[in-house]
């Protein structure tokens, strides 16, 4: 898949890496040669197969439970990744969830957990790998110090009825990256986002799974497909890697044209 191993000899964490686009970005970090620390808080038996098909596949992968809304797991968990690995390179806050609801039926709890996991689980990992860059300096793996690609989502720019708590949560990550990307790239540490559209993943089945219903997803998308955690996966490689040395602050969207607003076609 990656001949070239553009990763080799780096280690990259993935938050809420045991399904879903989380384990396409693992399993492409490591197929580029990146040793891979797979973060998850529930179902560990997932992350351990994950972690055993890479092993057998003669990558290295561990995998490291911890709730990202926890400062105090979150710092275990990179104390973790730097104790099994030596250090780290690639971060990938991924964890992500929704708690959909009308506005006026949505509940401060519902609110709450999805800035905690979404926002608040980004910046806490954020901070940490930051910090382990900083503590144990260059390394000749790569041009940069180290590497975040922070998981966003097309509703960071497209608004979305009915999960206001979700969309402010990722507009919040955009605007955080940016900020961390404009304070740190000084210091040789590339900050960036992949904004997802319509993935196809276990979380999401009831959207993609019958005909009906990925027919109507597809009036979303100019691509006239639904997305893969594979083509996620692909997109962290990249900006993980070198050929991406000169991207910083910036968010890909992975969307098949979805934020072309394919209503507006035919002239709206």
């Amino acid at each position: 898949m990656y001949p070239h191993q553009p990763l080799k000899g780096q280690n990259a964490l993935v938050t809420g890496a045991n399904s879903g686009i989380g384990e396409g970005c693992v399993r492409h970090l490591a197929a580029a040669g990146a040793a891979v620390a797979i973060n998850y808080v529930r179902n560990p038996e997932a992350a351990d197969a994950i972690a055993s098909d890479i092993n057998q596949s003669g990558g290295k992968a561990i995998s490291v439970m911890a709730d990202v809304s926890s400062e105090e797991q979150v710092i275990a968990m990179v104390q973790t990744c730097v104790k099994e690995f030596g250090t780290l390179d690639i971060l990938v806050p991924n964890a992500g969830l929704q708690q959909d609801s009308k506005i006026e039926n949505m509940t401060v709890p519902q609110w709450d957990l999805v800035m905690n996991v979404n926002l608040r689980g980004q910046f806490l990992c954020i901070r940490e790998a930051i910090r382990e860059f900083e503590r144990r300096g260059m390394r000749d793996v790569s041009k940069a110090l180290g590497k975040i690609i922070c998981m966003s989502s097309v509703h960071e720019v497209i608004p979305w009825a009915g999960h206001a708590n979700y969309a402010a949560s990722k507009g919040g990550v955009k605007l955080m990256m940016q900020s961390i990307a404009q304070e740190v790239s000084d210091r040789l540490i590339r900050v960036n986002s992949i904004a997802p559209g319509a993935i196809a993943t276990p979380i999401n089945r009831p959207a993609w799974d019958t005909d009906a219903a990925e027919a109507k997803l597809l009036d979303l998308i100019p691509y006239n497909r639904v997305g893969l955690p594979d083509d996620i996966g692909q997109a962290a490689v990249w900006l993980a890697s070198d050929a991406s040395d000169y991207v910083v602050g910036t968010t890909i969207f992975v969307d098949g044209g979805m934020t072309l607003c394919e209503g507006f076609a035919s002239g709206g």
